[in-house]
This record gives C-alpha cells, sequence and structure tokens, in this order.
C-alpha cells in the first residue's frame, strides 16, 4: 500500500510517500480500514522531528487520527461490518500502524460510526481534539452550568472545539486569538468575549471580565509562558488545565498555591501508550456522543485546509507555523 514512512528524524521533507506492506488483521476484535483521509495533529510534527516512542520499529507511519470504510472484519467483531464508516484516534506514535497510509488495522472497541453531517475530512480531523477538550474540560475541570472559562488559542484544532463543548455544557466562555478573522470565527462558535494576545494584557482583560475574581476554569492549549500566564487569571480555587508540559524554566506555582488551584495535566494519548484497554474503550464512547452531537448540528468542526497524502511535509510546514485556524487533514484516495 502507499503510505507516508519516516526512516529518521528530521525536517518535513524527510516525509516520503512509499510502498510498504499492507497490514492484517491480528486480532477476532481488528477491522481494517480502507483510509479516506487522515488528521495532522502537532504530536506529528513532535514526531516527526524528535523521534517516534517506539525507534526501533521501521519504517514509521505517522497519524494518530483516521476515517474511513471498513474492508474486513475479524471474526470477533460484533458491532461493526463491512462497508461501515468509521473515525478513530489509534496508531501513530511508531512503527508502521499510522494513518498517514492508504489502509488501517483497528481494533473495533477503539472506533465509533462516523457522524453522517462530517465529510471524511472533517472526521479525520476530529478524534484527538474532541477527545482533549472533552478530558480537559468534563474529566479533569469537572465542568458546570453557568461557569466561566478561559480558552487560551480559541481558534486552533483543541481550542475551538472546547469552546462548543462549553457553550453545551451552559458555560460562559472567554477566549484568546491573534487576528479579527479569528476573532469572528471563535464569535460565531459561541465565544462571549473574545481577547486579542498580542495587542492586549490577557490577564487584565479576564480579570475585568469577571469582576476581579477570575476565572472557574483556564485552559491551556498553547504551553510555555501561557501556562504560567492562565494561572493568575483563574479564581481561588478555581482549575488550571493545560495540554502541554509545563516548563520550570518559564515559571513557577506560587501563584498557584497561595490560590489554591487544582492543576491538572491532559495527555489524551495515555491510554494508547499504555496499552489501557478500558480508557481507549472510553475514548471511543467519547467519539460517539460527540458523532450525536454532531448530527445534530450541535458540534462541528472545522478544517481550514487540505492536502493530498503525498503533501504530507507541505502539511507539516503549515502547521508548524503556529497560525493554523482549526484542522489540517490528509486526503487518501
Amino acid at each position: 500500500m502507499k503510505a507516508i514512512a519516516l526512516l529518521t528524524p528530521g525536517n518535513p521533507e524527510v516525509l516520503q510517500l512509499q510502498e510498504i506492506p499492507a497490514p492484517t488483521l491480528q486480532k477476532s476484535t481488528d477491522v481494517l480500514v480502507r483510509l479516506r483521509a487522515a488528521g495532522v495533529n502537532p504530536i506529528d510534527t513532535k514526531l516527526r522531528s524528535r523521534g517516534t516512542f517506539y525507534p526501533q520499529q521501521t519504517p514509521h507511519v505517522l497519524g494518530c487520527d483516521g476515517a474511513g470504510v471498513i474492508e474486513a472484519v475479524g471474526a470477533g467483531v460484533r458491532d461493526f461490518q463491512v462497508g461501515d464508516e468509521v473515525f478513530f484516534c489509534s496508531g501513530g506514535l511508531g512503527g508502521p500502524h499510522g494513518n498517514y497510509a492508504e489502509l488501517a488495522v483497528v481494533d473495533e472497541r477503539f472506533i465509533a460510526k462516523k457522524p453522517a453531517a462530517l465529510s471524511f475530512a472533517e472526521a479525520a480531523a476530529a478524534p484527538l481534539v474532541l477527545i482533549t477538550a472533552w478530558e480537559s474540560l468534563y474529566d479533569r475541570a469537572r465542568l458546570q452550568a453557568g461557569q466561566k472559562v478561559l480558552v487560551q488559542a480559541g481558534a486552533g484544532g483543541v481550542g475551538h472545539v472546547a469552546i462548543q463543548l462549553a457553550k453545551l455544557q451552559g458555560a460562559e466562555v472567554c477566549a484568546t486569538v491573534s487576528s479579527e478573522t479569528k476573532a469572528e470565527f471563535v464569535r460565531q462558535l459561541g465565544a462571549d468575549r473574545v481577547i486579542f494576545y498580542k495587542d492586549t494584557d490577557v490577564i487584565s482583560e479576564v480579570l475585568a471580565w469577571t469582576d476581579g475574581e477570575g476565572v472557574d476554569i483556564g485552559f491551556d492549549t498553547v504551553g510555555g509562558e501561557t501556562f504560567y500566564k492562565t494561572i493568575p487569571a483563574v479564581k481561588i480555587y478555581g482549575d488550571v488545565v493545560t495540554i502541554l508540559e509545563p516548563d520550570p524554566a518559564l515559571g513557577n506555582l506560587k501563584t498557584a498555591r497561595t490560590r489554591n488551584q487544582r492543576i491538572s495535566l491532559e495527555l489524551m494519548l495515555t491510554p494508547m501508550l499504555q496499552n489501557l484497554v478500558e480508557e481507549q474503550q472510553q475514548q471511543a464512547k467519547i467519539l460517539q456522543q460527540c458523532a450525536r452531537l454532531c448530527d445534530r448540528n450541535l458540534l462541528k468542526i472545522y478544517v481550514s485546509q487540505t492536502f493530498s497524502l503525498e503533501e504530507a511535509a507541505a502539511a507539516h510546514k503549515l502547521l508548524e507555523t503556529g497560525s493554523v485556524t482549526g484542522k489540517i487533514v490528509l486526503l487518501i484516495s
């Protein structure tokens, strides 16, 4: 089959279209998916440049997110059949089992039926960001109706989903953006307050919005200094959730401690990395719930640009500019 193979870490140009052996069913619960699209995520660019989690397995096929049509099923598969359209977050962390390819084998327990309302491109863009935002807001921060939420980088992949999930829960949302175009985008998603982080002091703006108290939840999707700048914008006894590892060289948690805040670290890849079956099944259930929301037109996935499979290097270059609205997707035919 055709796939984008990574033989050695490096710049985007190391991503090359090659012929590699097609995957086959290994377990009775496996399904073979003819991929129609693959999402491009920051984890992909990091693995490409730094190396994968399983360096001894080559070639590497990146891409955690996929969407396509089931072509074959194992003897033990009960909930899916040939011809079903599905989407999922599985594989892509090292070795040949990623989604920048024509075919993928996935355990039926870790997939969900594609929302009818979404194209294959939109469905492939969805899984990682949906699960990340859901776990961050609903599981880590325990978001409740009437609370106020700060979403850093609200126009990004995780951010634009987080705004919608927060609004669905009955929260008020403040989002940071870098341009008027992105401001209009997040307003359309339901953001109640927009802050241009390049031109204004985010902390002051948030405190003004909350009468000096701070938001109930600060959601950092950027990392670095942004994580530490989120803390003073969150109320006493509030929640701060970040999807990046805090860098102690850029700040400290003294303010968080004096404000008695709860700090949560979100890595939706943990179940896959630790081979936690029940947790991966739970993530598939999140996708099922989100699929229903999409089909009721209550949740949208925005794809800003698509590339062909052989243009994976160009997709990585664009993502690494750090200015993408929504998601980037590879189309596979």
